[in-house]
This record gives structure tokens, C-alpha cells and sequence, in this order.
């Protein structure tokens, strides 16, 4: 089971960031364009990569629980599954 850090539940955080003018330039086009600050621009991003991270590995810890025998040497060969002969 993954348990959250406490960076995740805690109050909002201040972080200073280094970006480079053409990032910079980017991301403050991109928040004006959808009306918002930097900062919440970059939350929302980090969030979701943080949220598919997240799920990839529930998926995988689940997988893992799962009884499934894996046996390559019963795998069909590439010729197999084009249907080539």
C-alpha cells in the first residue's frame, strides 16, 4: 500500500525554482493564457505527474499481487504472432 509523504497533506509550501529564459518565457505565456499565476501553473503540473506516477505504481503493486505464472520460454516467437510462416 502507498502511503502519502507528508508533502502531499501539508499546507502550501513555498519552493524556489531556477528555470531557463526560454522555459520562463514559456511558462508565464502558458499562465497567462489560462489565466493564472506561475506558481499555480506549475502545482497543477507537478500534481498531475505526481497523480500518474501515483497510479502507475498502485497498477503495478496490484500486478504484482496478482497469481499469474510468467514463463517466456512459452512465448510465441515474432514470426508466430505476425502469422508469417
Amino acid at each position: 500500500m502507498l502511503t502519502r509523504h507528508s508533502c502531499y497533506t501539508d499546507p502550501v509550501k513555498n519552493v524556489t525554482i531556477s528555470l531557463d529564459e526560454e522555459l520562463a518565457h514559456w511558462a508565464r505565456r502558458k499562465a497567462a493564457d489560462e489565466n493564472t499565476s506561475v506558481s499555480k501553473l506549475i502545482t497543477r503540473l507537478l500534481d498531475r505527474e505526481m497523480r500518474a506516477s501515483d497510479k502507475y505504481w498502485q497498477a503495478y503493486e496490484q500486478w504484482k499481487k496478482l497469481d499469474i505464472e510468467l514463463d517466456a520460454s512459452k512465448r510465441v516467437t515474432r514470426d508466430e504472432a505476425h502469422g508469417r510462416r
